[in-house]
């Protein structure tokens, strides 16, 4: 492990994905790989035919890739911080728009001491440095949570449209790795993903407000996309429902189409996510001109763990 201000951005900071800067919205070809590197399978674990589904659908899951005990060990600790008043009052805890539920959590790998261990967990990184052929940092960490008959939705969105827009990040060279710690069944709000959908970028519309995201975390209202492209995104590839049992991962990549619906089931659906971004991708100045969110949501220290 080293440290981020170790390494050297190869990305000039030009808006090769401008979104939110008219009233109209478009779809643009993606203009980076999705998996780098030409040894892509040499390097492994992932296999050719996994990269080649990645690559293809802009998703790939992994059933039960965390044993049972390992699921056991990371819900006992997600518990304990839910049960912490002070952990509720953090300005990384996000509750949901109506009562006192917890919602989100961000900066997990920095709040407790496992999941920040499990951020760095060789299981995890080494499929994603495959991916992406270089060295990675967290991004991002959180915890999404949707208790059972209350949990809301997800509406559909590409991370990276906000990645770029809100928080500078300059390419497509990032991954989502979701860690579900509960089943994920078609019932309790599963994460919905649009195949084939990170080959194109939406451009939405309307300007970026300051301090967008103490809204938008809540429910957001920026940075989605119109009606006219998702129709067109969903006719060409479907939407699919990458459901598995708890331990399961899924890596999706940063600008595919996601989303959720609420859970009215008596089952609750909590996911673990992580997004690692390579370190040839640091952030710049958000391309919207706004000022840049806090480093719980967007990690631009320099001393950040790199692996």
């Amino acid at each position: 492990m080293s440290s981020l201000s170790t390494q050297a951005a190869d990305t000039a900071h030009v808006d090769r994905y401008p979104s939110r800067q008219s009233d109209a919205a478009g779809l643009i070809d993606r203009r980076d790989p999705v998996v780098y590197g030409d040894n892509a399978p040499a390097a492994g674990p992932l296999t050719a035919a996994q990269l080649e589904a990645y690559d293809r659908d802009g998703f790939l899951l992994l059933p039960a890739y965390f044993s049972s005990d390992d699921v056991t060990a990371l819900n006992r600790e997600l518990d304990r911080l839910r049960a912490d008043d002070d952990v509720k009052g953090r300005r990384e805890a996000i509750l949901e728009p109506e009562g006192r539920d917890l919602r989100s959590l961000f900066a997990a790998d920095r709040i407790s001491d496992v999941f920040g261990k499990l951020a760095g967990d060789d299981r995890l990184t080494k499929p994603v440095k495959q991916i992406l052929d270089s060295q990675v940092f967290i991004h991002q960490a959180r915890i999404n949570l949707k208790p059972a008959f209350a949990g809301k939705e997800f509406y559909w969105h590409s991370d990276f449209e906000t990645w770029h827009v809100e928080d500078g990040m300059p390419a497509m060279r990032a991954v989502s790795c979701s860690i579900l710690l509960t089943e994920n069944t078609p019932h309790n709000g599963p994460l919905m993903v649009v195949p084939g959908s990170h080959r194109k970028f939406v451009q939405c519309v309307g300007r970026t407000p300051e301090d967008h995201y103490k809204a938008s975390l809540r429910k957001q209202e920026y940075g989605v996309p119109d009606h006219e492209s998702l129709t067109r995104l969903v006719e060409d590839g479907g939407i699919e429902a990458p459901i598995g049992p708890a331990g399961s991962v899924l890596l999706f990549d940063c600008n595919t189409m996601h989303g959720s619906n609420s859970n009215i089931s008596p089952s609750p659906r909590t996911n673990l996510f992580f997004v690692y971004n390579s370190v040839k991708n640091r952030l710049g100045p958000p391309f919207s001109g706004v000022h840049a969110r806090p480093n719980f949501i967007a990690v631009r220290d320099d001393d950040a763990p790199v692996f």
